[in-house]
């Protein structure tokens, strides 16, 4: 039987919220078979548990934002693209104020934090979604068209292509295909960083955004060029943090995915939207697990070693 996994001890993280600029403890904990992964605000009078799932999703803006009721939990994307890569089914994440903290802006930091707790086996399978056809969502027309897109495919595979008029941007790699069943998703996505602007970050910050940003949590460029003083830390770093961030959003389903994923310019929006639906379509999609773990796609076989 493929299991499902939780961690074998308790975590903790201090920073600061990407947006909120606001102090966060984080405190990973397991959790019990078929928990899922379960966000809790400690902070609150009562505490509020925020169980992940497609449709708790409440904004996208910037970041994946989850919620019930008025508690909230902004941008969940790079914790949960780390559950994700290490294959991590249940879970509390206590937070003690509303948004996770960005850490180095990657999901480095968090998968360190995961494989130091170590991760444990549960007499449980692994419950997996996988997708019997395709579905796609897409916007816009001409040049500003967007598209995202699931289909069946035995295993996890992700491919993404970026599409930014910006000298920085056009000197690297704009599309990046992730196999889960090759690849390491710890040598290969998790350290890539989020990215903007500076002409964009004034307009946030008057928002009430990017607070807590700078060189030190993310690729930071101006008109032409790159500011961080050690440059990128993979040729094509911008889109792989489009797959890291795919992979969380994908993620908040609340269970691995079996398909193949390909996407044009999306976002977090569309990622969400994309989940929606495919779960809307039930003839899409089926719950698998696997008696047998010889039958499951390699990638989901053995937890990931540390680093």
């Amino acid at each position: 039987m493929l299991q499902q996994r939780t961690l074998k001890t308790i975590t903790r993280a201090v920073g600061v919220g990407l947006h909120s600029g606001q102090r966060v403890e984080l405190t990973l904990r397991p959790a019990q078979p078929d928990t899922g992964i379960v966000f809790r605000r400690v902070d609150l009078a009562q505490p509020v548990d925020i169980p992940i799932s497609a449709t708790a999703v409440t904004d996208t803006r910037m970041a994946s934002t989850i919620g019930t009721g008025n508690a909230k939990v902004h941008t969940v994307e790079h914790l949960m693209s780390a559950c994700a890569g290490l294959g991590i089914d249940n879970l509390y994440v206590d937070i003690t104020a509303e948004e996770v903290p960005i850490l180095d802006g990657s999901s480095a930091s968090f998968v360190f934090l995961l494989q130091s707790a170590g991760i444990e086996l549960q007499n449980a399978p692994r419950r997996f979604i996988r997708v019997t056809r395709p579905v796609e969502v897409r916007q816009g027309e001409g040049p500003a068209t967007k598209w995202a897109r699931l289909a069946p495919y035995h295993g996890y595979k992700l491919s993404f292509e970026i599409d930014f008029d910006h000298p920085a941007v056009d000197s690297t790699g704009q599309r990046v295909e992730f196999d889960l069943g090759s690849g390491n998703y710890s040598r290969d996505i998790a350290r890539a960083r989020t990215f903007g602007f500076t002409r964009d970050v004034e307009m946030m910050r008057s928002s009430g955004l990017a607070l807590g940003g700078g060189l030190d949590n993310a690729i930071v460029m101006d008109d032409y060029k790159v500011l961080n003083s050690e440059g990128l830390r993979y040729d094509d770093e911008f889109v792989k943090h489009k797959i890291l961030d795919a992979m969380g959003d994908l993620y908040l389903i609340g269970k691995p995915l079996l398909a193949a994923y390909s996407a044009f310019r999306s976002g977090h929006a569309m990622n969400n939207l994309l989940l929606r639906e495919l779960l809307a379509q039930h003839d899409a999609w089926e719950e698998v697990t696997f008696e047998d773990e010889r039958q499951a796609p390699s990638g989901f076989l053995q937890p990931l070693r540390a680093w």
